[in-house]
């Protein structure tokens, strides 16, 4: 499956960023699979320490890891973090 995001810049922020970046596309592309790479590396060292301690089968790809992290609940998506630190902030 792929995703697909659509910004929404104003005329000033679209220009700011047309001083900054010589290619608009072409940065918001690095930006955003530069981090997504950050995040599959962190997701993957929790995975190999959980599959470590708990006898489980490595996956052969890191997509496969992260799949069995948020199987094995392992991990959580940002969404869910926050949902939880604001549950503990209403108690």
């Amino acid at each position: 499956m792929a995703y697909s995001f659509t910004i929404t810049l104003t005329e000033a922020e679209y220009d700011a960023l047309a001083y900054a970046v010589a290619d608009h596309q072409a940065w918001m592309d690095h930006i955003i699979h530069d981090r997504c790479r950050i995040a599959i590396d962190d997701i993957v060292q929790i995975a190999v320490q959980k599959c470590l301690e708990q006898g489980v089968q490595l996956p052969t790809t890191k997509d496969e890891i992260v799949v069995l992290a948020y199987d094995k609940g392992w991990i959580k998506t940002g969404q869910q973090r926050n949902d939880d630190l604001a549950n503990q902030e209403n108690k």
